[in-house]
């Protein structure tokens, strides 16, 4: 059977994962009476809440006398060091583009990648269907975008093919009235354009893992392309590491791709797509080749992580109480396994302490990782996320990032007064039809707690988008901090609708009457910048005569509530965020009133202005 390697690349929510689903359905690989819920693909609860891919998932399609194999891959730049390693085992992309949005930053990005890797790039304009879709204006944004990153001519005239992939629909036309209920010119132009694999069948075996997988059985299992020759389970080979040593094992399992399942196979040929179990710490780019032949295979590089917090046992006064893995050696357990399967991932203990350092490629990267536990039962308590300052040529760097933002006009003002102090350089700005696109790039550090103000400043109609660019020397702005205080409970006990009452005229509130509360545990937004201790627990003093009608019905306004990314944005260093598989807890670190005061009036930086 032929073969065929392709990734699907894309901004995110282009619709990369929802046109997987329609290849498959259409080239036959379900049953016809079997259920298959939308984006199949995305197995994780989180992926399919947030409408994201996390991790890359590998499908295989029979078509003709053609095996597809075809690697979905995620969409956001936290997840960009997957969509790089991934080239590696492709000789092909469809680059999925959104007919009414054109290219976005994450298209910058994964094309780029693609280009790199000298990949043949297939253009499929999806949403065709949506309305004031202009998928001609997108072809054009591709070409420009082509042109912009150096691509060769060869790969300039790229085939293009149209498809609303949740309608199921394609064609090779850009009028919509020639979309046709099939995905066939889709599978054709793979067939034709994506070259077979550069592969040679018959020398001695090659293999080079460039994703990872774990099993609590046969630990990590490697995922990628046989370069030469064939592997059979049971096959005593060699693993050349990156550090320069060799290791030999035997092939333990040997896993193929049919649709969605992964297999057992007994063998797998040249330019497949597998898995090898057997050598429990093999790692990204090392190369798996036969005892009598040592070749190495060029190495893979992994993106350094950006930005890193520390994870903590939580010891607030609720600590255990709502958790079942509480103690700091089952979160150190979980963490040091999430590192097995995610090789951008960094984690290192603090001496005496139960803490830990975690790096990672940004904020997505690291609070998807806390959201799992979360749901796993963990209980844990989070710092803010910082970035990762590197020195380079004797001086401090820090990372800077591409910053795309699409709003309204009427907001346009608001939010380039916001970025300014954050330390962002404006390089670019487009209006049509009161809509502008703003080009900016900023520190990453200017981008901490941002999102939460943007999404205030532009009602929620404001789009934003940003990506890695690079280290450069570190800007002496204080930005990413809130300039405004909160409100800090003195007191543990239960929350009062008179306590509550009493303080909204100070600030916003983040809790309910009823709510149990803590000493140290921030309950509201001061409206002054600085911090507000008070009493949350406190109830109106009764005495013995009665009061009639002095006490009217006061109707409380709804607490602001937070998700996790809010939450993370939200805190400055002094604070931390509890985390429950019941809620997420906003807290000082310094729980004790005196005590925090205290260090405060020695640490002004540290804590609130």
């Amino acid at each position: 059977m032929k073969i065929r390697n392709i990734a699907i690349i894309a901004h995110v929510d282009h619709g990369k994962t929802t046109l997987v689903d329609q290849l498959l359905r259409q080239s036959g690989t379900f049953r016809e009476n079997e259920e298959v819920e939308d984006r199949v693909m995305d197995s994780n609860a989180i992926e399919r809440e947030r409408g994201i891919t996390i991790l890359a998932k590998t499908t295989a399609i029979n078509y003709k006398d053609y095996r597809i194999n075809i690697l979905d891959t995620p969409g956001h730049a936290d997840f960009g060091g997957e969509v790089e390693r991934i080239m590696r085992m492709v000789d092909g992309v469809l680059l999925v583009i959104d007919a009414f949005e054109g290219t976005m930053p994450q298209t910058r990005f994964v094309l780029k990648k693609a280009l790199q890797a000298h990949v043949k790039p297939i253009v499929v304009v999806n949403k065709v269907d949506r309305p004031h879709a202009d998928a001609l204006k997108a072809v054009d944004e591709a070409l420009e975008l082509f042109i912009e990153l150096g691509a060769d001519d060869s790969l300039l005239d790229f085939p293009v093919v149209y498809a609303s992939a949740l309608k199921g629909t394609s064609s090779y036309s850009a009028k919509l009235e020639d979309q046709q209920h099939t995905m066939e010119p889709i599978f054709e132009s793979i067939i034709k354009y994506i070259p077979e694999p550069k592969v040679d069948p018959n020398g001695p075996f090659q293999f080079q893992p460039a994703l990872l997988d774990y099993n609590d059985y046969v630990g990590r299992i490697g995922i990628g392309r046989i370069t030469r020759g064939k592997a059979k389970v049971g096959d005593s080979v060699t693993c050349m590491r990156n550090n320069g040593t060799t290791t030999n094992f035997r092939i333990q399992k040997l896993l193929g791709y049919r649709g969605l399942k992964r297999i057992e196979i007994e063998e797998a040929d040249a330019g497949d797509i597998c898995a090898i179990a057997g050598l429990a710490d093999i790692s990204v780019g090392e190369t798996i080749c036969d005892p009598n032949c040592l070749e190495a295979l060029p190495p893979i590089k992994i993106d350094e992580p950006t930005l890193q917090m520390t994870f903590a046992a939580n010891d607030s006064p609720f600590a255990g109480r709502e958790g079942k893995f509480v103690t700091a050696r089952q979160i150190q357990d979980r963490l040091y396994k999430e590192t097995q399967r995610d090789v951008s991932l960094k984690v290192v203990k603090i001496e005496n302490s139960d803490s830990w350092v975690v790096s990672g490629r940004g904020e997505l990267h690291l609070s998807i990782l806390i959201e799992n536990m979360r749901r796993e039962g963990f209980e844990l308590q989070v710092s803010k996320p910082e970035v990762i300052i590197k020195v380079i040529d004797g001086k401090k760097c820090e990372p800077y990032e591409d910053l795309q933002i699409d709003l309204p006009e009427e907001y346009q003002g608001p939010v380039m007064e916001a970025l300014g102090p954050r330390g962002a350089e404006l390089l670019d700005m487009q209006t049509h039809e009161n809509q502008v696109k703003l080009t900016y790039v900023i520190p990453s550090r200017g981008l901490l707690g941002f999102m939460t103000d943007f999404l205030t400043l532009t009602k929620g109609y404001g789009i934003i988008n940003h990506t890695y660019r690079e280290y450069r020397p570190t800007a002496n702005a204080e930005v990413g901090r809130r300039g405004i205080g909160v409100m800090v409970a003195t007191d543990n006990g239960q929350a009062t609708h008179y306590a509550i009452q009493q303080l909204e005229p100070r600030g916003t509130l983040f809790i309910e009457p009823g709510a149990e509360v803590y000493q140290g545990m921030i309950v509201g937004e001061n409206a002054y910048d600085m911090d507000l201790t008070c009493n949350v627990c406190r109830t109106k003093n009764l005495s013995n005569q009665r009061s009639v009608g002095k006490d009217p019905t006061v109707v409380l306004k709804r607490p602001r509530m937070m998700s996790l990314e809010v939450a993370l944005d939200y805190i400055n260093p002094d604070e931390l965020v509890e985390v429950t598989p019941v809620c997420y807890r906003l807290r000082k670190k310094i729980l004790d009133t005196v005590e925090r005061k205290k260090y405060e009036a020695h640490h002004p930086l540290e804590g609130a202005k």
